[in-house]
């Protein structure tokens, strides 16, 4: 499937109208579900296929975000080989008290994985608690980018943002 014909599907199958409350308190008329292509395995595929080559080259491991995110890294990880953590919003307070599940992070390059960024709150935090534990973060890389291009939060966290499509990108479809 090329670029145009994902950004197509994409468009069709996750683009809810209406009136919603986004995640960072912003109020919508436009909803981008992205369970509906996470839960579906040729979207999934497609997406997985397009984001890989935006890795940059020393990434070690892709570091999928509670919820959305870990079904894209582990595609991409199917995609590239590349190992993947599992990174809860807040670490358990039970059993081994992790962060981030699956492969090991301290010391290591990761890649931020996340479904939809609108601000970037939810990566810049994540990131700040992997930084605590020994990772090495400075790039995110998701499949929408409602932040327009620009987050201010992300660029005051040293993150750089990478996206498949922005919204304005889905809206042309």
């Amino acid at each position: 499937m090329d670029r145009n014909a994902l950004g197509r599907a994409l468009a069709q199958a996750c683009t809810l109208t209406g009136e919603f409350v986004l995640r960072s308190g912003q109020i919508s008329n436009r909803y981008f579900d992205k369970y509906r292509f996470e839960a579906d395995p040729a979207l999934l595929e497609a997406v997985a296929s397009h984001l890989a080559p935006l890795i940059p080259a020393n990434t070690e491991v892709l570091a999928g975000l509670e919820t959305g995110g870990i079904p894209i890294a582990v595609a991409l990880s199917l995609t590239t080989r590349l190992p993947a953590a599992f990174v809860r919003k807040q670490a358990k307070t039970y059993g081994t008290a992790k962060l981030a599940e699956g492969t090991s992070i301290e010391g290591r390059q990761l890649l931020v994985i996340e479904d939809v960024v609108t601000t970037g709150g939810q990566i810049v935090a994540s990131v700040e608690e992997l930084r605590r534990r020994g990772a090495q973060v400075d790039q995110a890389l998701c499949v929408i980018d409602r932040s327009g291009g620009s987050s201010p939060l992300l660029a005051s966290a040293g993150i750089t943002l990478n996206a498949l499509f922005t919204e304005a990108e889905l809206d042309e479809h």
